[in-house]
C-alpha cells in the first residue's frame, strides 16, 4: 500500500528561483561592488565594438583614444576652463530657481486666494519644455551669462515650487486646527508646521531639478554659447574630432551622476532623525 502510494505521489514544487542561484553570485550581489557590474559591462561593450569596428573608426572612437583626448584636454586647461564656467552657470542658476521655487510653493500652498488665480497659469507655464524657451530667452537675454543662467532658473523654478506647493496641500488640516486653538501666529505656523511639512518634499524636489538643470545647460550650451562643456562639444563636432564629443558626453554624464548621488547622500544626512525616529 505504501508503494502504491509512494509512486502517485504528486511531484514536488519546483525549487525557488532564489535557491538555485550559487552562493559566490548571491554574494556579489549583496555586496558594493555590484553597482559596478552595469558600468563595467558598458565599457566593455563599447572596447568590443570598436575593436571589431562594428562601426567606422571616425564615428566611434575607442575608450582608450577618449582617455587620451580627456588628458590632453585637461593638461592644456581647455577641459578645466569650460567644466568650471559650466559648473558656475549652474551654482547660479540653480541657487536662483531653487530659492525662487521654494518661496513661490510657501506662499502658493498657504494661500487659497492666491491659488485660484495663480494655479491655472502656473500649471500652463511649467509644461511648458525649457528647451523649447531657449529661441525666446536668447532673444530677451542675448547669449551672455544671464540667458544661461536664467534658462537654469526656469528649469529648476517649477520643479521646486511643485514639490513644496503639494508637500503643503497634503499637511493634514488638524495641524493647522490645533495651531489656531494654541493662538500661533503665521510665523510660528510657518516655522512650526509648514517648514518641517516640506523638508522631505523640497529636498526631493531639489534634487531633481538639479538634474534637469545640468541637463538643460548642456543643451543650451550646445545651442547657443562660446564657452562651457556644451560649446566644447559642439566645436568637436564641428571639427570633426568626435574624441572631444565623446570626452564631454561622458564626462556630463559622471558629473550628472555625481551631482544626484551628493544630493542623495545630503537629503539622508539630513533626514536621519526620521529614521531614528522610526527606529525608537
Amino acid at each position: 500500500m505504501n508503494t502504491f502510494a509512494n509512486a502517485i505521489a504528486l511531484p514536488r514544487a519546483p525549487a525557488p528561483a532564489h535557491a538555485a542561484q550559487s552562493p559566490w553570485l548571491q554574494r556579489f550581489i549583496r555586496s558594493r561592488w555590484s553597482v559596478w557590474a552595469s558600468p563595467l559591462a558598458l565599457l566593455l561593450l563599447w572596447s568590443v565594438a570598436t575593436t571589431y569596428e562594428w562601426m567606422p573608426a571616425h564615428i566611434l572612437m575607442s575608450p582608450w583614444q577618449v582617455l587620451l583626448t580627456a588628458a590632453d584636454l585637461v593638461e592644456s586647461g581647455e577641459l578645466g576652463q569650460h567644466l568650471g564656467i559650466s559648473l558656475f552657470r549652474l551654482l547660479a542658476g540653480f541657487g536662483l530657481g531653487a530659492s525662487a521655487g521654494l518661496a513661490f510653493g510657501v506662499v502658493l500652498g498657504l494661500s487659497p486666494g492666491l491659488r485660484s488665480y495663480v494655479d491655472p497659469t502656473f500649471n500652463v507655464l511649467r509644461q511648458l519644455p525649457t528647451v523649447a524657451l531657449i529661441p525666446l530667452f536668447i532673444l530677451l537675454f542675448g547669449i551672455g551669462e544671464s540667458f544661461k543662467v536664467f534658462i537654469v532658473a526656469k528649469a529648476s523654478f517649477f520643479i521646486v515650487a511643485l514639490a513644496v506647493h503639494d508637500a503643503i496641500r497634503n499637511l493634514s488640516q488638524r495641524y493647522f486646527e490645533v495651531a489656531h486653538v494654541y493662538c500661533f501666529s503665521r510665523w510660528q505656523r510657518i516655522r512650526l508646521i509648514v517648514v518641517p511639512a516640506i523638508v522631505p518634499a523640497s529636498l526631493t524636489g531639489m534634487r531633481i531639478a538639479l538634474s534637469r538643470s545640468w541637463m538643460v545647460l548642456v543643451g543650451a550650451e550646445l545651442l547657443a554659447a562660446d564657452s562651457g562643456l556644451g560649446q566644447m562639444m559642439e566645436m568637436g563636432r564641428q571639427m570633426f574630432r568626435l574624441d572631444v564629443v565623446m570626452v564631454g558626453v561622458v564626462l556630463t554624464g559622471v558629473i550628472g551622476f555625481s551631482l544626484d548621488r551628493a544630493c542623495h547622500a545630503l537629503e539622508s544626512w539630513l533626514m536621519r532623525w526620521k529614521r531614528n525616529g522610526e527606529s525608537i
